[in-house]
């Protein structure tokens, strides 16, 4: 396939173009040249905006596929899906956060999804990300058509992951010693690794599959438990460790943040019950 990834140089872009070009393929990276990384050999760097008239040049070449990883607003995305819609396949990098309600365990994909509030109306940053990201998606559908692939990941993981949500826990594991344990170990918890993601977007251009998929772990497959015990066989740190589960409330009386200060951790409140518990079989039936 004659790929174009657009931006490709942190961490999931990044695992789509080393994937990709691993399989032979004819990879084109566009991005604006603020995170540089080692490219494999045949890539080809463009440099460029896509908020301008850069990304527009690039609509004159026949894509085969098209991975948008960096759209975070309709805007842009709009931008993009206008100059590429002659792609034979655009596929959009969107996010379960794209939910109005997540406090449903088993939630698909044709679930209501939240909306920008009215002009005035405030939002917290964690709503306007998802209902960014929910608008971005409806841009890509109306200028592709069935030409459009959608997939919302949940929480990623793997070499090169810039955000600590994940890779916290590896690190603080293999420092031994008694750790800090959020919540209850039965707490299910969902992760996809960056590599498979790649592989399979790439199974997806090919098959020229359209579609709005999640893309996360097994319904109930692990377990924060599982986890941390997992990671301290694999790890197998100097000094033993010593896992100490602290519950929900204790944490939230201590000023803990969940999610993102407290990483994998999310109280067991009716709020969040559907967040790491989605329904990936859509995703599965098509190759993940």
């Amino acid at each position: 396939m004659k790929l174009l990834v657009l931006g490709g140089t942190r961490f999931l872009g990044r695992h789509v173009v080393e994937t990709a070009a691993a399989e032979g393929h004819a990879v084109t990276v566009f991005h604006r040249g603020e995170t540089r990384c080692p490219l494999p050999p045949g890539v080809e760097e463009r440099l460029g905006d896509r908020t301008s008239a850069d990304v527009e040049r690039l609509g004159a070449e026949p894509w085969d596929l098209v991975v948008d990883t960096s759209g975070m607003d309709p805007e842009t995305v709009e931008r993009s899906a206008r100059a590429l819609a002659g792609a034979r396949r655009y596929l959009f990098v969107s996010t379960v956060s794209v939910y109005a309600d997540v406090s449903r365990p088993g939630l698909n994909e044709d679930a209501p999804l939240a909306e920008l509030p009215a002009e005035g109306g405030e939002a917290d940053p964690a709503q306007r990300y998802g209902a960014l990201k929910a608008a971005a998606e409806a841009v890509v559908r109306e200028r592709l058509g069935a030409r459009a692939t959608v997939v919302r990941p949940g929480l990623i993981a793997g070499p090169y992951d810039p955000t600590g949500r994940f890779t916290y826990w590896a690190e603080r594991v293999a420092r031994g010693g008694e750790v800090l344990a959020p919540g209850r170990p039965e707490r299910p918890v969902q992760l996809i690794d960056a590599r498979d993601l790649a592989a399979w977007f790439l199974r997806l251009g090919r098959a020229e599959r359209g579609g709005t998929f999640h893309a996360a772990g097994p319904l109930g497959g692990t377990t924060m438990g599982e986890l941390l015990e997992a990671g301290s066989a694999a790890l197998d740190p100097a000094e033993p460790v010593r896992l100490r589960w602290v519950g929900d409330e204790v944490l939230l009386e201590a000023g803990a943040g969940p999610w993102m200060e407290l990483p994998l951790w999310l109280p067991d409140q009716p709020e969040y019950a559907g967040f790491l518990r989605l329904d990936p079989s859509r995703a599965q039936a098509a190759g993940l």
